[in-house]
């Protein structure tokens, strides 16, 4: 049986940004769709129920969420824990908060992060799922949090890679790319494809696993 997969995008982006992913999946088999939800105007009070209405009473399908679509994701796992939802690939997602949103919001731009300011500020408590849950990371520093000097240690140039490792994931890989490159890069096709199917990365002695 072919696999299900839903993409999320992240804040400030749409349904489209997911492409480059879609198209890598579903070369390699996969069923895809994409959840598009207004980032910044509706932010999780809107994106969580709405995914959960998505996904309630369906066949299982796996979820695939670039930055804040992690975050919305696995929120939603949180809040409907019955969702036949067996698996989820977080691409770059802040899940112990993000120290750019943080950033941000002292110097005033807190508008900018919309209704999603609080969960990418604060990230999720650990996690106790059924969902196996893997995670990519980026370590290339191109990106926001790099050029306003909010992020400290290795990064993907937005998010940190010590805000990535929350307590209670499966598993963890880090790649060479940028935040944004996380979507176009064939390295992280390939690792997301193989986490959907397996429910772990493949080891190489190239790569770096938390």
């Amino acid at each position: 049986m072919t696999q299900r997969v839903l993409l999320l995008h992240g804040i400030w982006n749409a349904r489209a940004w997911v492409g480059p992913l879609a198209w890598r999946l579903r070369a390699r088999g996969f069923d895809v769709a994409a959840f598009g939800y207004p980032s910044v105007f509706g932010g999780p009070e809107v994106a969580v129920p709405a995914l959960v209405e998505r996904l309630r009473g369906q066949p299982p399908i796996a979820l695939v969420g670039h930055s804040l679509g992690g975050l919305v994701a696995l929120e939603a796992l949180r809040q409907a824990p019955e969702l036949a939802v067996p698996r989820v690939v977080c691409l770059g997602s802040p899940l112990c908060g993000s120290e750019t949103a943080r950033a941000l919001a002292g110097h005033g731009w807190a508008a900018a992060l919309g209704r999603s300011g609080g969960l990418l500020r604060h990230g999720l408590p650990a996690w106790h799922g059924r969902a196996e849950v893997g995670l990519v990371a980026g370590c290339v520093p191109h990106g926001l949090g790099a050029l306003m000097g909010a992020l400290h240690g290795d990064s993907d140039g937005t998010v940190a890679l010590a805000e990535t490792r929350l307590p209670g994931l499966a598993d963890h890989c880090v790649v060479p790319s940028s935040h944004s490159g996380l979507v176009l890069s064939p390295e992280v096709a390939a690792l997301t494809a193989a986490f959907l199917r397996d429910g772990r990365f493949p080891r190489t002695p190239d790569r770096r696993v938390a």
